[in-house]
């Protein structure tokens, strides 16, 4: 305990006997104890906030990389939609009918199959 051993112990506590006598040596030491036990909560709750802190710490870099790694994924099927990246969202192309491509590849294949009809 601190380096000190059992006689050199025995010694400091001769002396603290004989400087203060029998009647303050207990005050003394409710006194220290009282210092040592608010020390230990001290030490404690500035544990927890170093605790609390690298958890946050820890939540904050999560989020982040959970964020970029969803920007990402928005960036990449940005860009597969539409070539470069750009998607042109002007008012012509949202009136448009969005089954104009389905007729049109239906007329190529009436104008292809020409006068054979199947029959229902």
């Amino acid at each position: 305990m601190f380096g000190i051993g059992g006689g050199e112990l025995l010694f400091i506590i001769f002396i603290a006997l004989m400087l203060f006598g029998t009647d303050k040596i207990p005050e003394f030491a409710r006194t220290f104890g009282k210092f040592m036990a608010n020390l230990k909560s001290t030490t404690n709750e500035i544990k927890y906030e170093i605790q609390k802190s690298a958890q946050t710490e820890d939540l904050t870099k999560s989020m982040n990389s959970l964020t970029d790694s969803f920007t990402r994924e928005v960036e990449e099927v940005k860009e597969s939609v539409a070539p470069g990246g750009i998607i042109d969202l002007n008012e012509n192309a949202l009136l448009e009918d969005p089954l104009q491509p389905v007729k049109a590849i239906e007329e190529d294949i009436e104008s292809l199959t020409g006068p054979i009809k199947r029959k229902r």
